[in-house]
């Protein structure tokens, strides 16, 4: 190696050019050097090729900002060039760049690198990388500048699309209309989350960012919800606690999802309570309507203890009328019979009167078995002064439904009126038809099943989806209100459940051993409606014995 190439190793910066000048278009005079192994140089035809070749725009620019030199690629670019300033034949400018990297190599003899947008012969525009080096005299001085620009337009347009792609995702990200949470899926920790999240919960990005998603929910919940947050699916009526520490109702919908190049869970939460405060409204003007027709029902069932404590207390009277003495045990049967029947009858008035309660929407191990007789026991004996018999076919044990028992109660009720209304309009009709309902239930897959069925008219096929929308009903104008399906419909839901109307020809619920009955017995109906409810058994509970 000559003592001329080593400096041109050890600094590039100092590349010795031969004089620029700007009136010609001479070669420049760049010293060869070695070109790998063996110390075979580099001619002066073979640095020209590299000049000419490289897939970038070179020119060489004197200190006056006039192009001196130009490789192919540029010529065929931007066109020929030397003898021009630099900003007229990069930028179509009339004068020099406010910022100009080529002012800036020839002011501190660095390199400098930045992006530009500059202007191609055609006229199109496009985003460069633009560097520029000093090139340097045999003493040292900067007498010139190389600057090369690389196309990146079709980067940069990736990146425009990127950061408008980014910038739509934030704008819908910020903006959606629930609260947003994107967690980590071991720990439950709050990695990302948007602005309603903040406004919903009451909480600061900074207080949410890191915090457990558990730590949300009330402390007696927390532990009841840990497994169910790690799976995809969703969380109804779930409660949430907010900064301030009050609590609002929540559907948690939860799905698994890549984000930042790692898999994330996404938990979406939905305030729902206004709507549960409304179908709560919804509900209750049900129940009073209801209440009405229980009215009546309690008026059947009340006349039999009224009439047992009448008769007592005419016992007691005529006795007294006729100066006769009173049999101590006789009259302690009669006080005792008397006293069963008051019972009765304040049993009666409260069941009413805690039936009309607005329900609270918090859950609890509810025995169905008992639900199904208890709302049956209001309507006893008004159904048998109607001929309508009843007959129940339980198993002896049903485990618990998490539920609230009012509120399956009207369930039962309103499917009940239902089979009622239904029995003697077919009745009134055909005489001969019979007046029977139907109630059965068992436990399969998980779940506790009930029919009812009844020996009325039926349902017809296309009005079997349609029966559950609100305010749609079958009976004659001002015989019904059309709230009772869809009511009974969203209780149901709202515990993981279904109710179904099945076609006549669906397998019955079979016959059990131990089962209760009713005073009819006799096979299932087959002509009349027949109403499924499936509710998830209670996990964890034990079985209730009917």
């Amino acid at each position: 190696m000559s003592a001329r190439q080593a400096p041109k190793a050890e600094a590039p910066s100092s590349n010795t050019g031969a004089g620029i000048d700007a009136n010609t278009d001479a070669d420049i005079d760049i010293a060869p050097g070695t070109l790998g192994e063996g110390g075979m140089e580099m001619s002066d035809a073979m640095y020209r090729n590299i000049f000419e070749g490289v897939p970038c725009l070179v020119a060489v620019i004197d200190r006056e900002f006039r192009v001196v030199k130009t490789n192919r690629t540029f010529d065929a670019c931007l066109g020929s060039a030397p003898g021009r300033h630099c900003y007229e034949a990069f930028h179509h400018r009339a004068r020099r760049c406010a910022v100009c990297p080529v002012g800036e190599t020839f002011a501190d003899g660095r390199f400098h690198t930045r992006e530009e947008i500059g202007t191609y012969k055609d006229g199109t525009r496009g985003h460069w990388i633009v560097t520029t080096a000093p090139v340097a005299d045999e003493e040292g001085r900067t007498v010139a500048a190389i600057k090369m620009c690389l196309d990146i337009t079709p980067r940069k347009r990736l990146e425009e699309e990127l950061a408008h792609s980014e910038e739509k995702y934030h704008a819908i990200f910020s903006n959606i209309p629930y609260c947003v949470f994107l967690l980590d899926p071991e720990t439950l920790a709050v990695r990302e989350c948007n602005d309603r999240c903040m406004t919903n919960y009451g909480r600061s990005r900074e207080e949410l960012l890191g915090r457990s998603f558990l730590s949300l929910f009330p402390m007696d919940e927390a532990a009841r919800h840990s497994a169910t947050l790690r799976r995809p699916g969703m969380i109804n009526q779930a409660r949430q606690v907010r900064g301030d520490g009050s609590v609002f109702f929540a559907t948690i919908r939860l799905a698994r999802c890549a984000y930042a190049g790692t898999e994330v869970l996404l938990a979406a939460t939905t305030d729902i309570t206004k709507r549960l405060e409304i179908e709560r409204q919804l509900i209750q003007a049900g129940k009073m309507a209801t209440v009405g027709e229980m009215a009546t029902g309690m008026a059947h069932e009340l006349n039999q203890p009224l009439t047992v404590i009448q008769t007592g207390v005419d016992l007691i009277l005529r006795k007294l009328r006729e100066g006769g003495e009173l049999d101590r045990e006789q009259l302690r049967t009669v006080a005792e019979l008397m006293n069963e029947q008051i019972d009765r009858a304040s049993g009666l008035i409260n069941h009413v009167r805690e039936f009309g309660r607005k329900s609270d929407l918090r859950r609890e191990a509810v025995d169905v078995g008992g639900v199904l007789k208890r709302a049956f026991g209001i309507f006893r004996e008004q159904f048998a002064l109607r001929g309508i018999s009843v007959d129940f076919r339980l198993p002896a044990y049903l485990p618990p439904v998490e539920a609230e028992m009012n509120r399956l109660e009207q369930v039962v009720i309103n499917l009940l009126l239902n089979a009622r209304d239904a029995i003697e309009t077919r009745c009134a009709q055909d005489p001969a038809a019979g007046k029977r309902i139907e109630i059965a239930a068992e436990v399969a897959g998980g779940e506790v099943r009930v029919l009812m069925s009844d020996t009325g008219p039926g349902v017809p096929a296309h009005l079997r989806e349609k029966i559950f929308e609100p305010f749609f009903t079958t009976k004659d104008p001002g015989k019904g209100t059309g709230l009772g399906l869809s009511i009974s419909y969203g209780i149901v839901s709202d515990y993981g459940g279904r109710i179904e109307v099945l076609p006549p020809d669906a397998a019955p619920i079979p016959a059990h051993d131990g089962a209760s009955g009713g005073a009819s017995g006799g096979a299932t109906p087959q002509t009349g409606a027949r109403f499924l409810i499936r509710l998830p058994a209670a996990a964890g509970k034990a079985e209730k014995k009917i």
